[in-house]
């Protein structure tokens, strides 16, 4: 499938200092529409990117503004041409750090770079070879939980799905459901208390005053208790294990320390929350669209028929599922489960022939990209579009794991698991739905309020 032939404007160097107005969003709009903004933003922004273009500002208050922007080129010059000028805002390093802890998705400077050149190794694709039996024991023993010939929300069994695999990949572990299943309650209820801070933010005078931050911040703690448990577990057992726990507590700082304790437990907090997060979000958007598309999804089933993941040969079998990962892709395209994506400038900077002062924060829409003139059809639900002789054509539109030094570290851990996850599910099972259209529920990631499927027996 051939992209649409769009002319690109070209990004400026920064010596250049014409200026122009950016078209803004007045602070009473954002007002007006704040009860429609805290349940799903998302057509706000749209209706503002096709009234007032590619690039906007909306004015918050007490001089805050953001500037949201659909342009490719910026997007590009922002996260790959000119990332050393752009760090992660407060709304991720402060707001969600304060709930997650300082780790790589919530870290800027020297943290971010020293911590990420620990983790990374655990997730080398040679190291993650040996962990492809695991991930399939966990995926196939949550596709047996599934209650065939029923109608049922996908959502929470995805979660599910996706809990158990990071707890098998990280700890080795068969007998830690109940503490997970916990601790996605955690993550999911401080995920909902953080948007309140995020899109009211003029209310967080209030949330400190109710209570409401004290309470999720203990919930944070509770979180914490429960991994570090986990490792105490592990440190009195002598047994390697060989898994990513093992591979971070084996990891050294460049002068031959190990993690501290409170680091390794904000890494392995966050791997949890970002890693179960959006897989199980893209899981139940990939199932709802192949169960939308009868005829994609049997061609997707006639591909399974083409691997055995109990031959123990994971890596052939992930190989040979070409089809099933287009599907994940397009999926990941109609529903980027990172959404938007947040900078602060630390030098002033001029982008696409507009000046901006340093600290100005952007907002960087994954989903009005993916959806945009760019794309041929751009609604509509196209796997063959990510065929190998296609996906060079559209690199400069999709971003589903981020681009840049800060592109998602567990980016092929995640494509793994969802390819085993899928391809299992439809070599058993036959989708189906009466859902007219998905409703949206973006929290920090993208996620559907819900996914009433059918699962019949083959």
């Amino acid at each position: 499938m051939q992209m649409m032939n769009e002319s690109k404007t070209t990004i400026r160097p920064a010596s250049v200092s014409k200026k122009s107005a950016v078209p803004s969003v007045p602070q009473l709009e954002v007002f007006k529409n704040q009860n429609a903004i805290l349940r799903n933003p998302l057509p706000f922004h749209h209706e503002n990117f096709e009234k007032l273009g590619d690039t906007f500002m909306v004015k918050l208050g007490a001089g805050y503004k953001i500037i949201f922007t659909r342009n490719p080129d910026t997007i590009k010059y922002i996260l790959q041409k000119n990332h050393k000028n752009y760090q992660k805002s407060p709304l991720q390093t402060k707001d969600l750090g304060k709930y997650i802890g300082q780790g790589l998705l919530t870290s800027n400077g020297e943290h971010w770079r020293k911590h990420r050149r620990m983790v990374q190794p655990a997730f080398h694709k040679k190291k993650l070879v040996g962990l492809l039996d695991v991930m399939w024991a966990a995926v196939e023993e949550e596709i047996r939980r599934i209650e065939a010939n029923k109608v049922q929300n996908v959502l929470p069994m995805m979660g599910d799905l996706a809990f158990q695999v990071v707890a098998r990949a990280l700890f080795s572990a068969e007998d830690i459901r109940e503490r997970m299943q916990k601790l996605q309650r955690i993550t999911v209820l401080n995920q909902k208390m953080l948007i309140r801070e995020m899109r009211r933010p003029y209310l967080k005078w209030w949330f400190q005053l109710d209570g409401s931050i004290k309470r999720h911040l203990e919930l944070s703690k509770d979180a914490q208790k429960i991994l570090d448990g986990i490792v105490e577990e592990r440190l009195a057992g002598e047994e390697e294990k060989d898994d990513l726990l093992d591979m971070l507590l084996q990891a050294k700082y460049e002068d031959g320390t190990a993690m501290p304790r409170k680091q390794l437990l904000d890494e392995l907090l966050i791997l949890f929350t970002a890693g179960h997060e959006t897989t199980a979000n893209a899981l139940s958007f990939t199932l709802y669209l192949l169960a939308k598309h009868p005829k994609i999804q049997e061609k997707l089933y006639q591909e399974t028929q083409t691997v055995d993941f109990e031959n123990g040969n994971q890596m052939q079998n992930l190989s040979l599922l070409t089809f099933t990962q287009q599907c994940i892709e397009e999926a990941m395209r109609l529903y980027p489960p990172v959404y938007v994506i947040d900078r602060v400038s630390l030098k002033d900077d001029v982008v696409e022939d507009l000046s901006f002062k340093k600290r100005t924060t952007w907002l960087l829409s994954m989903y009005e990209l993916h959806r945009s003139r760019h794309w041929e059809h751009p609604d509509e639900f196209m796997p063959e579009r990510f065929a190998a002789d296609q996906k060079k054509s559209h690199s400069d539109f999709y971003y589903p794991f981020g681009a840049g030094p800060r592109m998602c570290v567990g980016n092929n851990f995640a494509m793994y698991e969802m390819i085993m996850a899928v391809a299992g599910i439809v070599k058993k099972y036959i989708l189906t739905t009466d859902m007219a259209e998905v409703i949206l529920d973006p929290l920090v990631s993208l996620r559907p309020k819900e996914v009433m499927l059918r699962f019949s027996e083959r």
